[in-house]
């Protein structure tokens, strides 16, 4: 019974944490790494990924979206898929989900790697050279990176490997601080949507659409 009511404590604890107002930020990383070491899922859903983060493919990225002081993920995009496709897959996303949600999803992911790269230099890691990879190869990797063992392809999976789980929860806190919970779900919502449309346009026919999309 005393521990059913430290367990029933704990959960309280956590729930009250994301339904309170502002918070610091420390405690709002605290309850989101409790809510996920306890139930293994990111918060916008997916599994979470502990090991070592995919730094070399992530300064590819960068890289490929004009640096880490001009990055532009729209330009990122280009540069993997040309620009054709890309504009292909903004209307496509456009007439989904509407011009608004696609410019949050557009600039929250600037926003994400721009928090990510100076969160990332706060922590004291050191960036290796960007990896060899450009264009579609790039793109793939991407998509594999992202994919969760199910075969489903989830932002957040993304995420963990391009930065750490731990810093890409303190980037969520900061997107969350600067603009707001539902621009961060947006954008992970849209990014799971067009690396599913990416995948598909690169063949890789087993990825899955997430639930959150």
């Amino acid at each position: 019974m005393k521990t059913t009511l430290m367990i029933l404590a704990a959960t309280i604890a956590t729930m009250a944490a994301f339904s309170a107002g502002p918070v610091l930020a420390a405690d709002t990383e605290h309850a989101m790494d409790m809510q996920q070491q306890q139930t293994g899922i990111n918060m916008f859903g997916g599994a979470i990924y502990t090991g070592e983060p995919a730094l070399a493919v992530t300064g590819a990225l960068v890289k490929a979206g004009g640096g880490a002081d001009n990055f532009s993920f729209a330009s990122a995009l280009v540069a993997m898929l040309g620009e054709e496709t890309v504009n292909a897959e903004v209307a496509k996303l456009t007439k989904q989900y509407g011009e608004d949600e696609v410019n949050t999803f557009l600039g929250g992911m600037d926003a994400a790697i721009g928090f990510g790269l100076k969160r990332a230099a706060e922590a004291g890691v050191i960036m290796p050279e960007p990896a060899e990879l450009s264009g579609a190869e790039l793109a793939k990797t991407l998509v594999q990176a992202g994919t969760t063992p199910d075969g489903t392809f989830w932002s957040g999976y993304l995420f963990d490997k391009a930065l750490s789980n731990q810093l890409h929860n303190q980037v969520m806190i900061d997107i969350n601080s600067h603009a707001s919970y539902e621009e961060d779900k947006i954008t992970h919502k849209i990014l799971n949507q067009a690396m599913y449309d990416v995948a598909q346009a690169l063949g890789m026919k087993q990825v899955k659409l997430a639930k959150l999309h």
